[in-house]
């Protein structure tokens, strides 16, 4: 209960964020305070609301942020697995988001290594049938 209403403002609030009309506003919030300062003689308490204010707000964000990043990501990595399942790749690969950051790179090495092998052979191969449709055409001459 607590988690859905938790998601429901965390999008809500993920999604005003990041319209420009919000961004107009805290533009609009900053000049206004900008043009109170002489009003308030540029005092102590004048900047305390603006640094109080952006603080509060900042770690507030962070928080939403990467929920909404976190859910975001899960929710990719859970179509890629399912796109892995139902594919002719290697089921290995489900899950591998769980490994150590030097598993990850280790996997992702082999796998960059395997594609430059595979890239070799399919070169390879078509040098091979250029050559073949290059001496069938001689012979036929």
């Amino acid at each position: 209960m607590i988690e859905k209403f938790f998601t429901r403002i965390a999008n809500a609030v993920a999604h005003l964020a990041g319209m420009p009309p919000t961004f107009a506003l805290c533009c609009l919030v900053i000049v206004v305070w900008a043009m109170s300062g002489p009003i308030f003689g540029f005092s102590d308490t004048w900047q305390l609301v603006i640094n109080t204010g952006t603080t509060i707000v900042t770690f507030l964000m962070v928080f939403l942020i990467q929920n909404t990043q976190n859910r975001d990501s899960a929710a990719i990595q859970t179509k890629l697995d399912e796109l892995i399942r139902v594919s002719r790749a290697h089921n290995t690969f489900i899950g591998i988001e769980h490994l150590t950051e030097s598993e990850v790179e280790e996997i992702r090495e082999k796998c960059e290594k395997a594609a430059k092998r595979h890239d070799r052979e399919v070169a390879a191969a078509a040098v091979k049938k250029a050559a073949q449709k290059h001496s069938s055409k001689k012979h036929a001459a």
